[in-house]
């Protein structure tokens, strides 16, 4: 059985898994400075917007480790380049609340990045984040676990959402 409404409509692209999730990140964060220097931005005091933006990111961090020390303990790759590299599907832990706790926190600290330096367009950075994710990440990932994993991926992916 396949996991439910997999989107195996969309072809194949050959930014699939190609580019690692956090040089996305890197790359967006510095485009959100850049966005943030150039555009205007929220009085919102500077300790206030660094305390709440730094909170936002130490919780992303927080959920990125929690991620990956759970694809160690189970013995299988964080590499989301080498897919075929996955030894086995990982459910418990953050992965019983999101199939993507890492994709999750990385969206997190962009969030927490766009906060501190108060600008309404740098919250661009993290939709742009996970539309890229979502479509050239994930849902390759999710082929790829599909048929590697089967029934079991099927049952998983029927339960715990894809985001949050």
């Amino acid at each position: 059985m396949k996991a439910p409404n997999l989107d195996n409509s969309l072809p194949r692209h050959p930014l699939e898994n190609k580019i690692p999730p956090p040089l996305v990140v890197v790359v967006l964060g510095a485009a959100m400075g850049g966005i943030a220097w150039f555009t205007s931005s929220f009085e919102i005091g500077v300790g206030l917007r660094f305390v709440a933006g730094g909170l936002v990111i130490a919780l992303g961090a927080g959920i990125v480790i929690l991620g990956a020390t759970t694809f160690w303990r189970a013995g299988t790759t964080i590499d989301p380049v080498n897919l075929d590299s996955a030894s086995s599907l990982v459910t418990g832990g953050v992965f019983a609340y999101t199939r993507n706790p890492m994709y999750v926190g990385f969206a997190a600290m962009l969030i927490g990045w766009a906060v501190c330096l108060s600008s309404p367009w740098a919250l661009l950075g993290p939709v742009v984040f996970v539309l890229f994710t979502t479509r050239f990440q994930i849902i390759p990932e999710e082929r790829v676990m599909d048929s590697k994993f089967g029934q079991e991926y099927a049952e998983y992916w029927a339960t715990v959402r894809r985001w949050l």
